[in-house]
């Protein structure tokens, strides 16, 4: 039996190879855009993908399904209550497929969307009873689906709840959980897990969540703290809706007079540090060398608006295209050819951010000589608690000078880590302030961490 997880680091999301090798058949489920490496494998393990299942349409990344169907010619499967505009196989609860030794076994599990299906796997050549299940954007390692997206999140959250416990809970304790996405998604809460897999028993014992046996404390627990929305999600399911994505878009190299020239917005794809160094006047700073990289952008592309990368050469800008394009980014502009050596070597005008470490600003916060501080954390980090004195506005929410900021003074931005106030200060600095300091190699826990004082609303 083939089983193989592939993982799309940027967005957290898993996708599976399954099969049999002696039957010489494979499926796909929930393939990433970027099909090379189930080709790959495909080819080093003899089989032939037939089969591509989709446990919904995503929400969060644009599906390789439509590439798969190009490539080798593959059918795919769907839940019928998806709906899409492609050509497809639809499913319904308790639909089978044989993939030689290997049964795939549909468990329709709606809430995070209605179309919502779990994939249990059955090795028949060692028994009858699922020894894994594929559990999609359903149940994750530490945490569950978010219900917002597709209906009220009072309806989806509902919806989990009897999926859970009539469909998944009930499946063997042994059964090995393979999810559709690891920590760092925005498809589940802040419990989820970068452990690739589990099991329903431990999930069982040790996931607070499933230890709600009332459905209306379920509800009011699951809907309470929900973080914002993926960026362009509606945008995104639409694509994985159909009609079938088989191309991906080329970014085309540009001069650093065509970059001037564009009213693009230009991203800078470098790490913090080199951006701070120095950077194109006006460029956002959202580094592909971490996570998160395609969601980031996603919060911040303006429709209609193309979208110019920055590396530190050709490869880098052509790594964050790709990441771009598997949230849905098709207009790219281009990149710039030779990335930032050839700006400065044309001695083209750039720009410079200010660093500060915590102990710093600590420091600068006792003397009395405190810059205004500006906090670009989430909503639920920030009521957790705060620096006194400190101005919140998430950094996907910047769309100039927030409130209470005074551009002609010096301001500090902070977050958790020192990541997203990179972001929030090429923003800052875009809007027209004077003097932007980016604090950097940690935040507000560390803050906290060294007992300074914060206050919480």
């Amino acid at each position: 039996m083939i089983f193989r997880q592939i993982t799309h680091d940027d967005l957290g999301c898993a996708s599976y190879l399954i099969g049999d090798e002696d039957a010489g058949v494979a499926a796909v489920v929930d393939p990433r855009l970027d099909i090379d490496e189930y080709l790959r494998l495909a080819r080093y393990l003899g089989v032939r993908i037939e089969h591509v299942l989709e446990t919904h349409n995503h929400a969060d990344h644009v599906s390789g399904h439509g590439r798969l169907v190009s490539a080798t010619g593959a059918r795919i499967h769907i839940h019928r209550d998806a709906a899409p505009g492609y050509d497809h196989e639809p499913f319904d609860d308790g639909w089978e497929l044989e993939l030689g030794a290997l049964r795939v076994r549909a468990l329709h599990t709606p809430g995070h969307r209605p179309e919502h299906t779990a994939f249990a796997l059955i090795d028949t050549d060692r028994g009858e009873e699922p020894w894994a299940v594929l559990s999609g954007d359903s149940l994750f390692v530490g945490d569950i689906a978010r219900p917002d997206l597709a209906v009220d999140k009072e309806e989806g959250a509902r919806g989990i709840f009897r999926s859970l416990h009539e469909k998944l809970l009930s499946l063997p304790d042994t059964a090995e959980l393979w999810p559709g996405h690891l920590g760092g998604s925005l498809c589940g809460g802040p419990g989820m897990n970068l452990k690739v897999s589990s099991t329903i028993g431990f999930e069982r014992a040790h996931q607070a969540l499933l230890g709600v046996s009332d459905e209306d404390d379920f509800v009011r627990e699951t809907t309470a703290g929900l973080g914002p929305q993926p960026p362009n999600f509606r945008n995104i399911v639409a694509l994985n809706r159909g009609p079938l994505v088989m191309e991906t878009h080329e970014a085309h190299p540009l001069t650093p007079r065509q970059v001037e020239q564009t009213n693009a917005l230009v991203v800078d794809v470098r790490t913090e540090l080199q951006f701070d160094e120095a950077h194109i006047p006006g460029a956002v700073s959202i580094t592909a060398r971490r996570a998160g990289f395609g969601s980031k952008l996603a919060w911040l592309a303006e429709p209609g608006r193309p979208i110019v990368l920055v590396g530190r050469d050709d490869d880098d800008a052509l790594v964050a295209a790709g990441l771009a394009a598997a949230v849905g980014l098709r207009d790219i502009a281009g990149y710039l050819a030779g990335g930032m050596t050839s700006w400065r070597e044309e001695r083209r005008p750039v720009a410079s951010v200010r660093r500060m470490t915590v102990p710093e600003l600590h420091e600068r916060w006792e003397d009395g000589d405190r810059p205004q501080v500006l906090d670009v954390r989430e909503r639920t980090e920030w009521d957790e608690g705060h620096i006194p004195g400190s101005v919140f506005m998430p950094y996907h929410d910047i769309h100039g000078i927030p409130e209470g900021i005074d551009p002609a003074r010096p301001v500090a931005v902070l977050c958790g880590s020192g990541q997203r106030s990179a972001v929030a200060a090429s923003l800052l600095l875009r809007h027209g302030a004077g003097d932007v300091i980016h604090v950097v190699d940690g935040g507000v826990p560390q803050w906290r961490r060294s007992g300074w004082p914060i206050e919480r609303d």
